[in-house]
């Protein structure tokens, strides 16, 4: 059966739709423009300390900003994951509940323990939270960050959840076609980032993607 391309796709139709191909060489492309930011940093450091070892205190500044900058655009990534203000409890819990209906056993568990669902797709494994989701890749290595942003910005954290995964469902690759890039790198930069009880849903995505 054919997919039916989500309607929001239509709003970014100068975007070409996303695929495998294409996420791997945005990944690709991500990577060698953090590369060109982090070299000249490395390079600049390494200098200074062979020409002028007394500029070690400058060497080791350009060594910090080397390792700043991916970690900064991780932390951007991570974002997307992060849990967003919650509404009152009781709608909190009907929209759980409606949330629990759409997915297995095992993803309720999941969700009660991290606050996001771990979703296969045909991509790879997602990982879905509130304001967007991170698609796991390359065997577990990599993690594709997608923000998005939910147009009622009161709804209750399961509800924004259900959402995206429904979206996701729908059409995975017009998803990621209208998703905003926020990261693409090594997941375990992700993993840093976010709270620790979030951690286990990367570390599931990944044993599911060597699958």
């Amino acid at each position: 059966m054919a997919t039916v391309p989500l309607p929001e796709t239509a709003a970014v139709h100068w975007r070409p739709r996303a695929d495998a191909q294409r996420l791997r060489r945005r990944g690709q492309l991500w990577t060698a423009t953090t590369v060109a930011h982090v070299v000249p940093f490395v390079a600049v450091g390494v200098i200074l300390f062979v020409v002028q070892p007394l500029a070690a205190a400058v060497s080791l500044a350009a060594f910090a900003h080397a390792w700043i900058i991916p970690e900064l655009y991780a932390a951007r990534g991570a974002n997307v994951l992060r849990p967003k203000a919650r509404t009152d409890a009781g709608a909190e819990r009907t929209a759980l509940g409606l949330l629990g209906d759409l997915v297995g056993h095992e993803a309720r568990e999941g969700h009660a323990r991290t606050g996001l669902v771990v979703e296969r797709g045909s991509l790879g494994v997602w990982v879905v939270g509130e304001a967007g989701a991170v698609l796991v890749s390359a065997r577990g290595r990599r993690a594709h960050c997608f923000c998005v942003r939910v147009a009622d910005p009161t709804l209750p954290s399961g509800d924004r959840i259900a959402h995206l995964l429904l979206a996701l469902r729908a059409d995975e690759e017009g998803f990621a076609t209208v998703a905003n890039l926020a990261f693409s790198g090594a997941r375990w930069r992700v993993r840093r980032r976010i709270p620790a009880t979030m951690r286990p849903a990367l570390d599931a995505a990944k044993a599911f993607d060597r699958v």
